[in-house]
């Protein structure tokens, strides 16, 4: 039944839904051979599986590697492993739960409140420049500065280096698409090390001169007795700026794009946009979410839906098969912005998620809101094509004029 499932075709990555649908009805648990995991796609699963602790986003805290019947990483990609190690995503209790609480502080719903101005003034000028323009790339334009922008002005990334961020953060996230090419890995790992270079000289910039900055401020939890070690200061860095960014960016794009192919939920939300606006985004999250599959490792023998996974296997949670199940979301593949009944997934669960939740939605909040009060007449140019991810999935780029 994984047949239809080819996270390697453009086609599919294109539209994975129809393939979705067989895996959910006839095989909802599914090993897929080529990647060497266990595909989970019924909502009922997903959902539970993010919150047991027999599940891991890694095994090195419980187990060797010899242990857990697992190769070493390659030692050729030891700056990539420890950069993706030391951060938040793959780390597990007792240091998962120890920088998370450091890190939460800045993500409070008051202090991300108190941001609202700044991401209210970023994305007028940015809709501004795109209305100026008469159109363009939306994702160039918009859905990718504002997010770049807000997450290194809090991390007090100076202006002048942000152009570098985006990059780097896109040759690291290759490495989360399943089985990289060795080019893939030599770019990961070369971004990894200019990164973390560049991150700890303005740890040092800013152990020497702090600032109102989250860097300033990790700064000062390491020099006490929580004793966060510069490495893990660099990885929730550039996780912070890795995940503060890419799923907005993806969110913006896939989100425009099924407007555009849903001309009546537009027009809708056109006619009421303070009212509709918050349910609008949470459906454009689920209903095109950007992160696709989410990968866990079996700590011990669990059973799924009748079927026994051993320890040592690896489960690829499938995010936006869960979001599409019409066991919990009425006419799944129905966009409906007012839809309130909406516990979709998109920022995972359990201990794992998504700290920047409350971020990415005032984020996703003013954009679209700009747009859609700025740019009422906005309209597609041409069909986009898509980036060939399929883990992290979003649109090489959206034209558009007004």
């Amino acid at each position: 039944m994984t047949a239809q499932f080819d996270p390697w075709s453009a086609e599919f990555v294109a539209h994975p839904y129809d393939a979705y649908a067989v895996l959910r009805e006839q095989a909802p648990v599914s090993y897929y051979e080529p990647s060497g995991q266990w595909l989970v796609s019924r909502y009922q699963d997903v959902s539970a599986l993010l919150r047991d602790r027999r599940l891991g986003r890694t095994y090195t805290h419980r187990y060797t590697h010899e242990e857990f019947g697992r190769p070493a990483p390659d030692p050729a990609h030891e700056p990539f492993h420890t950069l993706n190690e030391h951060g938040l995503l793959d780390l597990e209790a007792p240091d998962h739960t120890r920088i998370r609480r450091l890190v939460s502080k800045a993500f409070t719903p008051r202090m991300v409140e108190s941001l609202r101005p700044t991401v209210a003034r970023l994305a007028d000028e940015l809709v501004a420049g795109l209305l100026a323009d008469g159109g363009g790339d939306l994702i160039a334009k918009v859905a990718e500065p504002l997010p770049v922008a807000v997450i290194a002005e809090m991390l007090g990334v100076p202006e002048g280096d942000r152009h570098l961020l985006r990059p780097w953060s896109a040759d690291i996230t290759g490495m989360f698409e399943l089985n990289p090419s060795a080019e893939v890995a030599e770019r990961a790992v070369r971004a990894s090390v200019e990164f973390s270079e560049y991150l700890r000289k303005l740890i040092a910039e800013r152990r020497a001169t702090p600032g109102e900055d989250l860097v300033s401020a990790l700064v000062q939890v390491a020099d006490g007795s929580d004793a966060l070690s510069e490495q893990e200061m660099v990885s929730t860095c550039v996780l912070l700026l890795n995940a503060g960014h890419e799923a907005t960016v993806n969110t913006t794009g896939n989100g425009w794009l099924a407007l555009f192919r849903n001309p009546g939920e537009l027009a809708r939300l056109r006619g009421a946009v303070d009212g509709l606006l918050p349910t609008a985004i949470e459906e454009l999250m689920r209903y095109d979410t950007p992160l696709q599959m989410f990968e866990r490792w079996v700590l011990e023998d669990i059973e799924i839906a009748g079927t026994t996974i051993p320890r040592g296997a690896e489960i690829a949670l499938l995010f936006g098969s869960a979001n599409r199940d019409p066991d919990r979301f009425t006419d799944p593949d129905h966009l409906d912005l007012g839809r309130t009944d909406n516990p979709h997934i998109t920022f995972g669960a359990g201990i794992h998620f998504c700290l920047g939740a409350p971020l990415a939605r005032l984020e996703l909040t003013e954009s679209y809101g700009a747009l859609l009060r700025r740019a009422p007449g906005l309209r597609l140019v041409r069909e986009p094509e898509w980036q060939p991810g399929y883990v992290i999935r979003g649109l090489r780029e959206l034209i558009v004029e007004v």
